[in-house]
């Protein structure tokens, strides 16, 4: 097996977080973008995919963890099952990014080890309460938000704006990451408010040239 232990650095791959998007990404392959998009100061990467069959999320996980794993720490959506395989095939994979509606964070944690990073995403004080409930180092990260309206994930909880964020992630202790619709003109107001980072998804797969729009997104940082 492989290691690659970002995680006691995590603070410094969560300022630039990128969430890929197959079909916004297309007819470029997502690794491809996710290189463009670490060139361009991208820190951090999420592969998600709701709509790929395991197989098919397996072999993508696995091409962008070999492309910029050893780089930034690369993550998967939700899957758990598919983490693991890609560790068990011995990709550059750092951990798993869970929604409220996954698998349970300390079983989660239970079923990944110690090492591998563990975010989960939280829109509300109470589910940020249960977060602190479970014992230390169940979750390393959250990933906060809506923070505006995003057709990337139709069925984003009600949007927080700046102000909202601000004010919810002051009830945690661990960093806080924040997405849904972020442009750059929301970069600088979000890390005043307190974001260890930005998690972004059309404002890269989207852009005709990732690496510039991510150094742009950097810049803002």
């Amino acid at each position: 097996m492989i290691r690659h232990d970002f995680k006691p650095n995590l603070k410094q791959h969560l300022p630039l977080y990128l969430v890929t998007d197959t079909a916004l990404c297309s007819p470029r392959n997502v690794a491809t973008v996710a290189v463009e998009a670490v060139a361009g100061g991208a820190t951090m990467i999420q592969v998600r995919d709701k709509q790929a069959p395991a197989r098919n999320l397996l072999h993508l996980l696995m091409a962008v963890a070999d492309s910029v794993g050893d780089t930034v720490p690369v993550l998967v959506d939700d899957r758990v099952d598919i983490f693991l395989a890609a560790r068990a095939a011995g990709a550059h994979v750092a951990g798993v990014h869970i929604g409220q509606s996954d698998l349970p964070a300390n079983i989660a944690r239970a079923l990944v080890g110690p090492e591998p990073i563990v975010g989960l995403s939280a829109a509300t004080s109470k589910e940020i309460e249960a977060v602190h409930r479970l014992p230390e180092g169940t979750v390393d990260y959250l990933g906060v938000g809506a923070i505006f309206a995003t057709t990337t994930k139709p069925d984003h909880p009600e949007p927080l704006g700046i102000g909202g964020f601000r004010e919810l992630i002051t009830t945690s202790s661990l960093p806080c990451v924040a997405i849904g619709g972020i442009s750059g003109a929301d970069v600088r107001p979000l890390r005043d408010a307190g974001a260890a980072g930005v998690a972004v998804v059309s404002a890269v797969c989207a852009a005709d040239d990732p690496r510039a729009a991510a150094k742009a997104l950097k810049e803002e940082w």
